[in-house]
This record gives structure tokens, sequence and C-alpha cells, in this order.
């Protein structure tokens, strides 16, 4: 079996975020990590919404990242520490829009390992040296230069080595042009390592230790390190030089201290604490993450807790001493894993789960009444300063980022009844928790909907001059007549513009310079900017039948097949050519491109006959309506559409990159073609087509992102556009439309304008390149599984939160406070203390906003949801108490006890502990499914003595997984019965699965187990397992005798069992069988082959057999915790799989991947790949040049059209 690996939607989670202008240009640009890609995000400063610009995989691990520019210089670097035991530095071709290496310097082995550099990147602020770090031992240092032709240059490392030293954090401390200084937290673990009583290790201190890179010398030396009271988690590096008193800030355990060198006193400041928290008071608080943004002028530092409060940091020096730290408590944003303070005043969160964030800074804080914390007040030892969360004052919310990350569960399924399957995603942790719905489609905001007179049946919109930003009319024609509405701060009709009312129209543009062109049955009526009107009646009998319109071009067909076609001349007159052209059939539709800039007129007129042929022919003075190739159709054409496609715009003087000419040709029968069309010759060549709905296909063309995009409308409504280096087919999630043209308005820059119905509507895309339509419903605590009840379609979710409060706790807690203040305060305080605890007793932060509170280790929140997934609403909610933890849920059916109903079982685990491993016991709670599906009744509880991992229905009983226990159960009335159990799994039973017969077990670290149920002797016997170690968290049967497998590690493995494996084999209960006849490896006798490995390189959590577009084949599909969408399809026919293993292997070696990393020991991380191809490195070939793309394409023995082609298909074949 032949696997192809293919990632529908990629990571959304970010690791790492860092700013810069990487373009070149006066542009804030973000670039973020999402584990295994790096991606380019821009900010549109109008907007404020985000924009990706490019993404790249790298099939490596981002271990770190950060921004540098040198000195002087006007454009940023990327430096990558990745798992490739590489340092790599790339830098943004606005040009060719992609990453470039500049270079790539090896300095160790492969892998995310303790002694090799990478974990860490340090950057000296002055963009003079980069310090790459391992967690243990090793630290080099790289310097960083230019040569004569102003490139970037790298020198070779220099060490600075310690051996039995941890590192926790490394910055580039800011010294102006002093030496450059690196300061690292660091513990020396010597001394504890040779004491064997262990005293030691309680006593050894973190200590701050600055590295100074002497640049006359060359070498690294070791300049000062000094021991930390409180163990510190990050540091700060505060800006230096002309700017401010350098050193920097130690983030440590409940206290932020300055250090610097020389005779600067430490400053502490203590990290204010919320009023009233309910969170356990000895817990200490510690920051997460921080933003510095600097000025010529003036620095302050944006830092957050663990909470998600952000604190505004200011230093006060005097003459070069930092006097003072003041805080002042800014707003309370979700806990981020990186904050970037732009320029632009922007502050982009990426948040650790769930979606991200990016706001407008729109105070400093500075003249608010917030109290402001100093270092300077007097506090005891220990002692904190407290303030009250709000909602957000300083920070307005522009756009959010969609991120499904982490996703801890989900399943494919049409419960709309919409034909094509929706995935059901349980996303995110704890209060921010959500049910997601993705649908295959763009997302459309509805700016305006409007009922018109009537149902028309086209709409155009026309500017009055060609450099106008936006457009002047929309233009609505009906059966018999026409409507002008003027665009302005509302849409009014208008009578004035000049167009003939009392007739339906074909077709209307703007037109040369500053006049318009309406094309109606009877005629062309060309009006001028001064209002004054030339027509061109038609001849005859004859009426107009089918028209194209560009900015300087008007062709027209009459009834009989007959073309004429005009040009304007350049005073601004509409001329006739003196030919006209006899078609051999009638048309049936026409188009025309836009005029290139700089050119005179499109050279090409596609003509569609119907005879089922569709024509290009000239307009070229020398050879005009000629025709100069044809392509024949299976069906006759609906409509034509040429656009231009996947160039770049040039900026800064560079030419930007020639897009394609392409031909889009929707049928009669729902089929869409694109064609390319030589720029030269007007041959047609490479036709791709897609099947988009039962409807004849209509085509416009409208901008989407600067370019050109071609909307396809049948039953449902298609967007075709290019966005960061490939083509999209994607459709919208909205209601079917019928006409539809581009518009352009001061509240929407870039929308389109269409009809339904007798509707007009203004609609905007702007969550482009996005795969899945997302819906998401609140959830309380972190989803862990669901299940669907299938007669109702209702969905029944448990959710679990460790180190949580249930609501009733909460409510004692805050009771139990409010008492105590009330207790705490003297006679004459008592009133006040009555409406403080009032307050405090009413008051109600939404925890989605400000976090749940955190009750300790050991103490859980669960509850059992019963959900309905159409409308997300939660028809009953069941709480289970303190410390009860829901594990896992299934639904089963037990006839003899009662025929007609469905019960639930829900695993409960008892006052868990995760470390030390305790667990105070476990139940099986059964619900019944009453009232068709609308509540669950609770029958009884049936205590076990170990954690229920898993549970899963056989045979009109029901197995669970009882620790490392297979037992098997009936429903009795009073409790679950137990029937028989299995001891010989090796750790914990995670996952059952069941396949006729046959019982799939799956251990926490023994991969999978075979165990078939003997009625006779009623026992359960494991008769084979696998021959390899695996991590398992999901499976997925996928016939008789295979098994997918998922692991912790990010791999993705198909098991089999051979053909002449005996189900009816002898365990050996009693252990008196001989030594060498108990099976292999101390396992079972009969063993599993492994059919194909892959390395995802992401934990995955669900893994499902469907089809995920409607008469699709079946695929395996798993979702990620970092949010990847990903599937492996099966080669269909040895051909296939034969091209598609060349193509990677020459993939390979023309393009490996950016950052160093091998690709194909990145896909073996744990086990040598087997059987599968890497679909997103073949999808590569895409964004390569075309000279390589060539040279591939030759050695292959096909042309670079057909690669792509074949690419485009075994997508399109299994998903979009």
């Amino acid at each position: 079996m032949y696997l192809y690996n293919l990632t529908l939607q990629r990571a959304t989670g970010i690791t790492h975020s860092v700013h810069g202008n990487f373009s070149g240009a006066k542009l804030q640009e973000i670039v973020v990590s999402r584990g295994k890609t790096l991606e380019l995000m821009r900010p549109d400063p109008n907007t404020g919404k985000v924009h990706t610009l490019v993404s790249t995989e790298i099939f490596g691990c981002v271990r770190s990242l950060m921004s540098f520019r040198l000195t002087g210089g006007g454009k940023d670097y990327v430096v990558v520490g990745s798992d490739s035991g590489r340092i790599c530095i790339l830098e943004y071709n606005a040009a060719k829009n992609s990453f470039d290496r500049v270079h790539i310097e090896t300095f160790g082995k492969s892998g995310c390992r303790r002694i090799v550099p990478g974990q860490y990147l340090a950057i000296d602020p002055k963009g003079r040296a980069v310090m790459v770090g391992a967690i243990e031992k090793q630290k080099l240092v790289f310097i960083m230069n230019r040569d004569a032709q102003a490139r970037l240059t790298i020198s070779s490392p220099l060490e600075a080595h310690k051996t039995n030293t941890i590192v926790f954090h490394i910055v580039g401390v800011d010294v102006g042009f002093e030496n450059p200084l690196f300061a690292c937290l660091e513990i020396d673990y010597e001394e504890a390592d040779n004491d064997p009583t262990g005293e030691a290790a309680q006593k050894t201190q973190q200590t701050l230790t600055f590295y100074e890179l002497d640049l006359g010398l060359n070498h690294v030396v070791r300049k000062y390190s000094e021991p930390l009271d409180e163990h510190a988690n990050f540091l700060i590096s505060v800006p230096g030089g002309n700017d401010g008193p350098s050193g920097v800030l130690i983030c440590s355990e409940n206290y932020i201290t300055y250090k610097n060198l020389g005779d600067q006193p430490d400053i502490r400041c203590p990290i204010p604490r919320r009023r009233n928290d309910l969170d356990d008071p000895e817990r200490g608080m510690i920051f997460v993450c921080s933003a510095t943004h600097k000025t010529k002028s003036m620095f302050f530092f944006l830092v957050q807790t663990e909470q998600g409060d952000i604190f505004k940091i200011t230093l006060e020096t005097d003459e070069d001493m930092v006097t003072e730290i003041k805080l002042k408590y800014f707003d309370t944003v979700p806990v981020a894993s990186g904050m970037n303070v732009l320029k632009t005043g922007f502050l982009f969160v990426a948040s650790e789960f769930g979606n991200h964030y990016l706001y407008q800074i729109a105070h400093l804080g500075d003249d608010d009444d917030e109290p402001e914390f100093s270092s300077a007040m007097p506090l005891e030892e220990g002692d904190t300063f407290f303030f009250a969360p709000r909602p957000l004052r300083n920070l307005v919310l522009v756009d959010e980022l969609e991120s499904l990350s982490p996703i801890l569960h989900a399943q494919i399924a049409d419960l709309a009844n919409e034909d094509t399957p929706q995935i059901y995603a349980a996303c995110g942790r704890g209060p921010r928790s959500t049910m997601r719905v993705l649908r295959h489609g763009l997302e459309v905001s509805e700016m305006a909907v409007s009922e018109l007179p009537g149902n028309p049946n086209a709409v155009w919109t026309v500017k009055k001059r060609y450099d106008d930003e936006f457009d002047a009319y929309i233009i609505v024609s009906f059966v018999n007549a026409t409507l002008v509405l003027s665009i302005g701060e509302t849409v009014e009709e208008v009578t004035d513009s000049g167009f003939l009312g009392t007739t339906p129209t074909l077709s209307c543009a703007q037109i040369g310079d500053d006049a318009l062109v309406q094309v109606y049955p009877d005629g062309i009526r060309h009006i001028r900017s001064d209002k004054r009107v030339n027509e061109w009646k038609t001849p005859g009998k004859k009426t107009i039948v089918r028209c194209a319109v560009n900015q300087r071009q008007v062709v027209i067909a009459l009834t009989g097949g007959e073309l004429v076609y005009f040009e304007m001349d350049p005073s601004g007159q509409l001329n006739e050519y003196t030919e006209r052209k006899e078609m051999s059939a009638d048309v049936v539709c026409m188009a025309l491109g836009n005029v290139p800039a700089g050119e005179q007129r499109c050279r090409f007129l596609a003509v569609g006959l119907a005879d089922n042929t569709v024509r290009i022919i000239s307009l070229d003075p020398n050879d005009c309506l000629t025709p100069l190739s044809m392509q024949a159709l299976p069906d006759s054409a609906e409509s034509l559409c040429l656009s231009e496609m996947g160039g770049t715009e040039g900026r800064d003087g560079e030419a930007g990159v020639q897009g394609q000419f392409y031909l889009n040709i929707g049928l009669h029968n729902g089929v869409l073609l694109r064609t390319v069309v030589d720029q030269v010759t007007g041959d047609l060549s490479d036709t791709r087509t897609r099947y988009i709905g039962s409807r004849p296909v209509k085509l416009f063309r409208v901008t989407m992102q600067g370019g050109e995009a071609v909307l396809a409308m049948s039953s449902r409504t298609w967007i075709s556009y290019y966005y960061s280096n490939r083509f999209h087919l994607t459709p919208l999630s909205y209601d079917t439309l019928e006409y539809a043209a581009g518009f352009s308005s001061e509240q929407c820059p870039e929308g389109v304008v269409a009809i339904s119905t007798n509707t007009l509507r203004i609609l905007a895309l702007e969550k482009l390149g996005a795969v899945f339509n997302q819906v998401a419903y609140n959830l309380e605590f972190t989803p862990r599984k669901f299940v669907v009840h299938p007669e109702s379609g209702m969905m029944i979710v448990i959710e679990t939160d460790h180190n949580a409060y249930t609501e009733d706790t909460k409510s004692q807690r805050k009771i139990q406070m409010a008492e105590e203040m009330r207790e705490a305060a003297g006679e004459d305080e008592q009133d006040l203390a009555n409406e403080m605890a009032e307050a405090f007793l009413t008051e109600n932060l939404p925890e989605a906003t400000f976090g749940a509170p955190k009750a300790g280790a050991g103490m859980w929140a669960s509850c059992i949801r019963l959900f309905n997934p159409i409308n997300g609403r939660t028809i009953q909610v069941i709480n289970l108490d303190q410390n009860d933890a829901a594990m896992s849920v299934a639904l089963c059916k037990f006839p003899h006890m009662d025929p007609t109903s469905t019960f639930c079982l829900v695993g409960v685990a008892k006052d868990y502990q995760l470390s030390p491993r305790s667990v105070g016991g476990g139940s099986v709670h059964v619900y019944r499914i009453i009232h068709g599906g609308t509540g669950l009744e609770l029958i009884h509880r049936t205590a076990v003595d170990e954690i229920p991992y898993a549970i899963h229905s056989f045979q009109n009983k029901v197995l669970i997984g009882v620790g490392k226990l297979l037992r098997l159960y009936d429903l009795g009335r009073k409790k679950l019965l137990r029937k028989c159990e299995n001891k010989h799994i090796p750790h914990i039973v995670v996952d059952i699965k069941t396949v006729g017969e046959r019982i799939i077990v799956s251990d926490v670290q023994e991969s999978v187990h075979w165990v078939k149920y003997r009625r006779s002797e009623n026992q359960l016997i494991v008769f084979a397992d696998d021959t390899t170690p695996r991590w398992v968290t999901s499976t997925c049967p996928l016939d008789y005798s295979t098994v997918a497998v998922a692991d912790k590690f990010g791999n993705l493995s198909v098991v089999r069992l051979p053909s002449n494996t005996n189900d009816d084999i002898d365990e050996d209960p009693t252990g008196s069988k001989s030594l060498w006849d108990r099976g292999l490896l101390s396992g079972a006798g009969q063993k599993a082959e492994c059919v194909s490995v892959f390395h995802v390189g992401e934990t995955m959590v669900s893994l499902q057999k469907a089809a995920l577009i409607p008469g699709g084949s079946d695929s395996l599909v798993y979702t990620t915790l970092s949010g990847t969408v990903g599937m492996l399809v099966p080669f269909t026919s040895n051909e296939d799989h034969d091209f598609f293993q060349h193509l990677e292997m020459h993939m390979r070696g023309e393009n490996p991947p950016l950052c160093g990393r091998d690709h194909l020991s990145y896909r073996s991380y744990y086990y040598p790949v087997k059987n599968v191809l890497d679909g997103d490195l073949c999808e590569q070939f895409n964004t390569l040049e075309p000279t390589k793309q060539k040279s591939i394409a030759e050695e292959l023995d096909r042309t670079p059209a057909e690669v792509s082609k074949k690419l485009e298909d075994i997508r399109t074949r299994y998903a979009f």
C-alpha cells in the first residue's frame, strides 16, 4: 500500500513571532513560526486586517526565531534556529514573494538535542553579532558584516562553551557601539551532580552571566557573573547607547529586577497581583512574555503575566543610573506565546491557545486613573501590590486570526445534510475552548443587502474616470429597464447619468479616460464626460446578442454570428473597424481581457460558439479579426473570462513578475475549465477542469489583493484566485448568487456586488487563503472527546480541566473570601467592608478573557454537555463534582435490557494526581439518551479501581479499559456487571476499536494488541501484537486486518496482520508453558507487519477514514494539536506512484528544505519513512524558478504544466 501525504490546513498555532521591515519598504511585517512552517504576515495600516504574504514549509522544527538588521541598514533579516544543527539567515524577496536563504552555517548534529545549539538565539541590538545557544554547555557567536557589494557576510563561529551549565534564556544587551555583550541565565550543576546527599542541589543558585565578544581579539570572554536570589525565567534587554541606560530586566517568580554592570544598584519591584483573586494564594506569579517599544525619545516594555494581564513598565533614570522601575496595569489579553509592538501602533498577540489577535494601541495609558506601582514604594518583603482587572481600555481589537490550535478531538460527518461533509473539531483550552464546525469555503462578510423592485438579470459597476480609486455607479439591468445607482455614503438611484433607462443592458463600462459606454440590444451608447452622447444603431432587423467591453475596446455579436469591432482612437472617439467577421455558428459568449499597462489594446478576443468550440481571435491591427486558435469543448460554453493571474507587482524600481494569461470557460453542464493562452501566438494549452455545480457556470472578473480573480457561479459560487504563490479555487460559504461585478468604495475597497433573486448584495471576502470557513461555539472547559448520537445528530461532549474549580466550589470560595473580608475589617470599617464584599460577590469577569482561577494540582473540574452541532445550542449540561474528571465517552446499546434506547457511558477519574501519578479510583456513569436525543438521564454509577481511559461497545456488551485491564461489562439494574477481563496489556489501555470479531486495543506505550473474545470459555485472548513500541494517541481501523496508528511523537504508521494469522491461538494464562514456547519478545505469538510509516511532525489526536468531497474516494484524515488538518491518500495506479516517487526524489535534490534539515531524515525522525510520499514537498514544485521546473520536468519526461496538473489532480480527487 503506497500513500501520499497532503496538508489541507496548515498548522495555526504560533510558537514564535518577530517583527521588522522584511520587504525593505517602510512597512511593518511579522514573521511567525508555526512549528514547521514560517509565515510572513503584513497588517494593513489602514484597515488593520492581517494578510499572509508567504508561508513556507521548512521540514524541520523551528526552535528559535529572531529578526535583525545590520547597522545603518533599511531591511531586516530573519535568523532561524532549528533542529538542523545549522544557523540559517533568511531574507524576504518581494519580487519572487519567497524567503531566500542568505547563509547557512553548520555547527552540530541534527535533531533537538541538549547540547546542540539552536534552542536560544540572541542578537546584538546593533546587528553586529548573533549568539546561538544550546540548553546545555554549548554557545556559539557569529559575527555579521557587509562585503564590498553590501551583501551580508557571516564569520566562522566563536565558542563560548561552559560544561555542566544549563541555560534558561539569552539576550543581547544594548551597549551602543561598545563590544557586543550577551546576558545569560544559567545554572552550574557540577556540585549538585557530584553530591549524593542532594543538599547541594537545594542550594544551587541561578546566575546571571555576561559574555563579551571582543571584536578586536575576535573571541568571546565570560565577563561577569553573579548569583540571583529568586529563580528567573526570562530576561528583557533594556535599550542602551544614546537611547537608554542599557542593562537587563530579570523576570523571576513574584519579582522583576533591573541589573547592570558597574556600580548600578539592583532595583527590584514585586509583580502586582489581582485583588481578591480566587487562585491559590501560595502560588507564585511569573511574567511569560514581553514586547519592547523604542522611539527616539522614550521606550517602554509591555510584559504579560501568566494570567494574561499586561503591565507597562518604564524606567526612571538619573544620569544613566536607573533609580526606579514603574509598573502600570495596561490591559488583559489572552496569554501569549509572543507579543510584538509594531511601529504603526499595533500590538500583535500570538496566543498560546486559540485565536491570535491584532490590537490597535489607542492610548499609552499615561493619563488615566490607574494606579502606578513603583519599586520606590515601601513594602514588606513578600508583600506585593494589588490591582483590579477591567475590560480593554488602552487597546482596541482590530483583527482576529482564527486558530484551531489545539485540536483535541475531531470527527468528519455530514450532520447538517449539506452533501459535503463538515469537520467538527473540539479546540482550545479552558474557558476559551470552542467546538468549531469547519466547512470547505471562504467566509463572506455581508456589507449591505437591499431589495430591488423586481428580479434583475445583471449588474455592473463603473468609475467616472479611469484613475478614480472608487466606483461611481452600480448599473442593474432588468428584463425591460435599466436602473442606475450612485455610490456615496449611501446608494441612491440617479437619472442624469446619461444611461438609457428604458431598455435592458447587455454590458457597460468606463471607457477611455473619462467616458462611459452602454451596450443594449439595439445599439451602443457612448457617454462623454460632458454628458454628450454618441449612438451607434444596429443595421436593419439585427440586434446585438452578445458583447465584450474593456477600457478601450468594444466587440459585439449581431444575430447570425456577425462580429463588429470598435476601438478608441486618441481623441476619445469609438471607431468601427472596416471589416466585419462572419462566424460559422451563433455566438454564445465572448470575452476581452483588461488592457495591459502601457498598451493600446487587449490583443485577444475569446468567442464561444454554438458548435461547442471556443476560438481566440486576434485584435492586432496587422491581422485584425483573424482566428488564431480554437479548442473543442465537451459541452456548449455558457460564459468566458480572460484574466491575467500569478504576477507580482513591481516595487522600488524592481520589475514585477509577469503573470500568465488564462482563459476561463464555464460550461453548460457545470464544469469550469482553465486554459493558458500564449501571450504571443494566442495558442491554448494546459487545460484544467473542475466540476463545480449543477447549473451552467457564469464567470465574472473581480479584483482581490490588487490582482485579478474570477468568480464562477453555478449552484454554488466559487472564486479562483492566486494567493501566496499558488492557485486557489474555493467555494464561497454563502447563498446561491446569479450575477456579480467587482465593487470598490471607501468602506469596502475590494468587494463584490451581486444579485440573488430580487436583492442586491455587497459582499467582502477578507480571509483569502483560508481553506475552511469556521463557525465556533463556546464551551466551558477543555473538550476531551465527543460522540455523535446517530439517530438525532446530537453531540455529547466531555469537558475536563485540571487545576480548575467547578462552579459550586467557585461560589463557595467567593462566599468564604467575602466572609474573611468582613471579619478582617475593624469596627468602624464594617460598612465599607460589607460594600466591598457585596461588590466582590456581584463582580463577574468573563473567564474567556481573564482566565479561570488556578485551583492547584490535583483539582479537576468537568462536565458532560449535550449539544446541537447545527445551531450550537447547549441542550443539557451535567456538572460533575469537584475532582471528578471525565476521561472517556462512548455510545452503547443493550437490547436485552432496553431494546429501544441508546446509552451513553462516561468514564470518570477520581482524585487523579498527575505527578507523581496516583488515582483515588474511577467510575463509569451510565446515562440513557431520552426524548429522541434531547436529554440524558443517569441510570447508575459503577465504581472501578483505576481510570477508565477507553470505552467501546462490543456485541451488545461494552469493553472498558480500566487502567491496564481490559474488561467486558454488561448492563445490570444497579450497576455494570463484569463478565470477563484480560490482564496482559502492559501499561494502560488508551484506545479500543472493534472490527467484526477482532478487538484492537492500544497501550499507552506498547502499540496495538489484537484481542479475540471466546464466548465458549468467556475469555479475552491477545492473539497478536506489534513489534515496535508506539506511544499511541489514536487509531483507525482501515480494514479487517489493517489499522492506522498515530503516536505522541508525530508518527503515523499503518500496521497490518499477515493473511495467515490465526485468531484462535491459545494464550498461556497459567504461565506453565516452557520459556521458548512463550511467543516473540514476551508478547503474543503472532506479530503484525508495518506497512508504512511517516513522520508528520505534530502530535495527531484524531484519525478517521472518510471522504471529504461528495463522490470522492476515502482517505485517512488526521488532525493535530497544532491545528493542522491533513490526509493520507492511496495511489490507485503504479504509474502515478512511480511518477510522484521520482518527483519527490528530484525535489529533494533540487529544492532542499529552507533551514537546512534533510528532508528524508526529517520524515524519518523516529522510524525510517516507508511507502509514504510527501505531497507537501512535491507541491513546492509550483514555487520553484521556471528553469528548475523545466529541468525536473524533463527528467520525468513531462512538461512543467503536466507536472503541476498531476499535482492538482491528485489533490482534487480526494479533497480541495
